[in-house]
């Protein structure tokens, strides 16, 4: 394994440093707004901090998936929902990149990189968010047009211009068969979008879609027609990994701040880090997340070397939210009744990335395709 990082992809680790406190301060803003502000998303894009591995071709860096997770967890310290549209970005890019014919590739991963336009995925369902095989979605072709009809929840559903969804092509298919991924307008007549509040994560605009009779162009279905499941389902291999790095990269700069905290505060007439119940459970926080990082990077360099990753990358969707959110936790216990508040930036932090243990792929399916790597489909649940 080699995680050593180019000169280029350090340019850019240095460029997403910069926004670190800029994201901590307008943090509260975005919550309240609902929304990321598009002079947020532009300014990432114009330092090439979104989808930084597509080629340059398509408006990327030409970066490896390594530097792009590194670029994730960085951007994360600042701000949990802002590193979604990193996030988000490259899964989105390299769908649209590997499945989308050479003219609706170039035209929409160039709007994604350079933080013009975001593109949502639409996989999950109100009804049955785990259930991915089984989409109640469906697409019926009509001429050199598919028209969709269904309802998708997904984040950023309130400010993407478009999304890739997942539908039912062939209703006689069995689960996870004869499903099909399309590139959808979000404005195109038909399609109407309602937002959903929740606890935390409220900036990445999560919302439901409600396609009725959504044409969509002939063009714009991305890979083989009734494939989706096999062949798209591969790039989430690639955001499972970096969901894992957005999540270590807010829970480091959680434990940054509550090591700050304890030093500077005193009680019994010392500190409160000389205290070993104060300062070894911030430890214990530190090895997990240092753990749970060298997981996802290896995860992330097995792919960039073309070796199977997808147990690996279920591992990082399932653990480094997990232990995430336990050091998030713990970093607010030790800052006591001011941890609690909700000024506070920890508070917030454990709110975001809980989330991140449904979103995405919940736990209990990441042991399942854990289990029926290791084992096989007919020795796994």
């Amino acid at each position: 394994m080699d995680f050593a990082i180019t000169p280029g992809a350090q340019a850019l680790l240095d460029e997403a440093a910069t926004f670190e406190e800029r994201l901590i301060c307008e943090a509260r803003e975005r919550e309240a707004a609902g929304r990321i502000g598009t002079d947020v998303t532009q300014d990432l894009g114009s330092a090439g901090l979104i989808a930084p591995e597509l080629s340059t071709h398509l408006g990327g860096r030409g970066q490896s998936k390594v530097a792009a997770g590194l670029v994730t967890e960085a951007i994360a310290r600042g701000d949990l929902n802002v590193a979604y549209l990193q996030v988000v970005g490259s899964l989105m890019g390299q769908v649209i990149a590997r499945n989308a014919s050479a003219e609706v590739a170039e035209h929409y991963c160039r709007l994604i990189t350079s933080g013009a336009e975001t593109v949502a995925i639409g996989l999950s369902e109100p009804g049955a968010g785990s259930d991915a095989g089984n989409p109640q979605t469906t697409a019926t072709r009509d001429g050199d047009d598919w028209i969709i009809n269904g309802t998708k929840s997904m984040s950023l559903a309130m400010t993407s211009t478009a999304t890739v969804i997942f539908a039912r092509t062939d209703p006689q298919a069995k689960r996870g068969k004869g499903i099909s991924a399309f590139l959808v307008d979000l404005d195109a007549p038909g399609a109407t979008r309602t937002a959903i509040t929740d606890m935390g994560q409220s900036a990445v605009a999560r919302g439901s879609v409600d396609f009725s009779d959504v044409r969509v162009p002939a063009d714009h279905l991305l890979g083989a027609e009734g494939a989706a499941f096999s062949q798209v389902m591969q790039g989430f291999d690639f955001s499972r990994a970096l969901i894992g790095l957005q999540c270590t990269g807010s829970a480091s700069r959680a434990i940054d701040d509550a090591w700050a905290y304890v030093k500077d505060r005193e009680a019994f007439d010392q500190p409160l880090s000389t205290f070993q119940g104060v300062s070894f459970p911030l430890a214990e926080a530190e090895t997990k997340m240092a753990a749970a990082r060298l997981l996802c990077l290896n995860t992330l360099w097995l792919g960039d070397e073309g070796l199977p990753h997808t147990s690996q990358a279920a591992m990082c969707k399932w653990w480094a939210p997990l232990e995430a959110y336990h050091a998030i936790h713990q970093c607010l216990l030790l800052h006591g009744q001011n941890g609690y508040m909700r000024n506070r930036d920890v508070e917030k932090r454990l709110r975001d990335v809980l989330g991140m243990q449904i979103g995405d792929g919940t736990a209990q399916i990441m042991k399942l395709v854990i289990a029926r790597e290791s084992a096989g489909r007919a020795y796994a649940p």
